[in-house]
C-alpha cells in the first residue's frame, strides 16, 4: 500500500500528461499539492520530526528555487541564441545548407540529433542538446513536436557519460568503485540502446516504413559511435566516451555517406559567422573541461548555501554550462558585427521564459518532496524486493530518478548507494549494479519532464509537452527492456 502511495504523485503526473494531455505546469501542480497530501499524512514531510514543518517545507521550496535558476540559466541563452539565428536569418541558412548537403531527412536527422546532439551533451549536458538541436531541425524543416522528440531521443545514448562524465564521476566519488571498471561496464550495458536508437530515429524521421538505405544509415551511425565509445570507455575512463566518441564516429558517418549518395560539402566558410556561437561554445567546453589546471580554477569558485542544515546547494557559476552559452552568444553576435540583434533577441527569450519557469519550479518542488518526505526511497526499497528478477529492473530505479529530478547525475547521486547495498544483500557485483544505475538514469532523459520542457520552450511549444511524452515513452520502455535484458545477461 505505502508503495502505491508513494508512486501516486509520479503515475498522476505521467497521466495528465499524456493521456489526459495537460500541460507541465498544471500537471505538476497537481501533482505537487497530492504529493504535499501524502507527505502530511502517509509520509513526514519533516523525517524524524527534527525540523517544523513550515522549516521544511521551506527548505524543499528553496531547493526547488535554486534547481529552478541553474536549469533556467541553460535555457536563457539557448532561447536568446535561437532568437539571434532566426533574426540574423541563420536558420534558414543552415536549411538551405544542410538541404543541400542531402535532401534526406534520415542524413539531416542523424546528422543533428544524434551526432550534434551527442557532441553537445557530452561537452556540456545539464539540457543543452535538446536546447540547441531542437530549434535547428525545425530550422531544416521538421515540424516543431518532431523535432523536439528526435532531439531528445538522438542524444540519449549518451547521457551516462554526459558532461565530459559527470553521472558516472558522482557514481565514483560516492562508491570509490574503479574509475575504469565502471566506465568499461556503463559502455558495455549502453552498446543495445547506441545500437537501437538511431533506428529510432531514423524511424521518427521518415516514418515507420524504412527501407533498407535507412537502416543503413542508422547502423552506420551507431557503429560509428560505438566502437570510440566503448574503446574510450576502457582505456581512458568516464569523461570521454560520449565527446570523444560523436566527433570520431561523424567523420566515418560523412566521408561514407558523401561517397555513395553524392552528399553536397557543407559551405563553411560562408557559414562561419552563423556558425560562430557554436565553435566558441565548442572551444570553451573544451577548453574548461579538458584543461586541468582551468577546470580546477574554474570549477573551485563554488557558491554554497544551506538551511536548518538539511537543505542546501550549490552552484559553480564560471563552469556553468549557461556561462558558456552567455559568453558563446555574446563573442558570435561581436565577432558577426550583429550584437544589434542581441538586445532584441535576449528580450523575445525572456518573454517566453515565465511559462517555462513556472513549470520547471513546479516539477522541481514536487521532486524535492518525494525526496524528503522518502517516497523516493520507498519505491527504491519495494523495488529490491524482486530479488532474483532485480537486475532485469534496477536500471527502472535509474530512470525514475532522472523522470523526477531532470538529471541522469542527481539520479545516479540519489541511488547509487542505494544500489551498491542492494547488490551486496543479493550477492551481486558492485560495478555491474551501479552501472545498470547509470544506464538507466541516462534512459529517462528521453522522458524527464524538466528536458521536454526545455525543448518544447526553445521551438514556442510551451503547453504541449504531453505531445511529446507521448512519443519519447514507447522508446524509453523498449531501452528499459534491453538495459534489463543487458543486465541479466550480464550476470548470467
Amino acid at each position: 500500500m505505502i508503495t502505491l502511495l508513494a508512486a501516486a504523485p509520479l503515475l498522476f503526473v505521467l497521466v495528465a500528461m499524456t493521456a489526459l494531455r495537460w500541460s507541465a505546469a498544471l500537471a505538476g501542480a497537481v501533482g505537487l499539492g497530492l504529493a504535499l497530501l501524502l507527505a502530511a499524512t502517509a509520509f513526514d514531510i519533516a523525517p524524524g520530526g527534527a525540523l517544523p514543518v513550515p522549516a521544511a517545507l521551506a527548505g524543499i521550496l528553496a531547493e526547488a528555487t535554486h534547481a529552478t535558476a541553474t536549469i533556467l540559466w541553460i535555457i536563457l541563452p539557448a532561447l536568446t541564441l535561437y532568437e539571434y539565428q532566426q533574426r540574423s536569418g541563420a536558420l534558414e541558412r543552415f536549411r538551405t545548407a544542410l538541404s543541400g548537403a542531402s535532401g534526406e531527412r534520415t542524413v539531416q536527422a542523424l546528422l543533428i540529433a544524434f551526432f550534434f546532439g551527442l557532441f553537445m551533451e557530452g561537452a556540456a549536458g545539464f539540457g543543452t542538446p535538446v536546447a540547441l538541436a531542437a530549434p535547428l531541425l525545425v530550422g531544416i524543416g521538421f515540424s516543431a513536436v518532431r523535432a523536439v522528440t528526435l532531439a531528445l531521443v538522438g542524444h540519449a545514448a549518451g547521457v551516462s557519460f554526459g558532461a565530459v562524465g559527470t553521472p558516472v564521476l558522482a557514481q565514483i566519488e560516492i562508491s570509490a568503485l574503479p574509475p575504469l571498471d565502471l566506465a568499461a561496464a556503463t559502455a558495455f550495458l549502453n552498446l543495445p540502446l547506441v545500437l537501437f536508437l538511431p533506428f529510432a530515429l531514423v524511424v521518427l524521421a521518415a516514418g515507420p516504413k524504412i527501407g533498407r538505405h535507412e537502416a543503413g544509415l542508422a547502423g552506420l551511425a551507431g557503429l560509428g559511435f560505438v566502437l570510440p565509445y566503448i574503446g574510450l570507455a576502457m582505456i581512458a575512463g568516464p569523461e570521454l566516451p560520449t565527446l570523444a566518441g560523436a566527433l570520431i564516429g561523424l567523420v566515418p558517418f560523412v566521408l561514407i555517406v558523401r561517397r555513395r549518395r553524392g552528399m553536397m560539402p557543407f559551405e563553411a566558410k560562408s557559414l562561419l559567422p552563423d556558425l560562430l556561437p557554436y565553435l566558441l561554445l565548442v572551444g570553451l567546453v573544451l577548453a574548461t573541461r579538458l584543461i586541468p589546471a582551468l577546470r580546477e580554477a574554474l570549477a573551485g569558485l563554488v557558491l554554497r548555501w544551506e538551511l536548518c542544515g538539511a537543505f542546501g546547494a550549490s552552484f559553480a557559476p564560471l563552469f556553468h554550462p549557461g556561462t558558456l552559452l552567455v559568453l558563446s552568444v555574446a563573442a558570435g553576435a561581436v565577432a558577426a558585427r550583429r550584437q544589434a540583434l542581441l538586445g532584441p533577441s535576449l528580450r523575445a527569450a525572456l518573454d517566453r521564459l515565465t511559462t517555462v519557469g513556472l513549470a520547471l519550479l513546479v516539477m522541481l518542488t514536487l521532486s524535492r518532496v518525494m525526496v524528503h518526505s522518502g517516497m523516493i526511497s520507498a519505491l527504491a526499497e519495494t523495488a529490491a524486493e524482486a530479488g532474483p528478477v532485480w537486475p532485469l529492473l534496477a536500471a527502472s530505479v535509474g530512470t525514475i530518478g532522472t523522470f523526477v529530478s531532470g538529471s541522469a547525475t542527481a539520479s545516479n547521486i540519489l541511488f547509487t548507494e542505494f544500489q551498491i547495498s542492494t547488490a551486496a544483500a543479493l550477492g551481486l557485483p558492485p560495478v555491474a549494479m551501479a552501472a545498470a544505475q547509470g544506464v538507466g538514469a541516462g534512459i529517462g532523459n528521453i522522458v524527464a519532464p524538466h528536458n521536454i520542457i526545455a525543448g518544447c520552450a526553445t521551438v514556442d511549444l510551451v503547453g504541449s509537452e504531453g505531445s511529446i511524452m507521448r512519443r519519447t515513452a514507447p522508446i524509453c520502455a523498449v531501452c528499459l527492456l534491453a538495459a534489463g535484458l543487458a543486465v541479466f545477461a550480464a550476470l548470467g
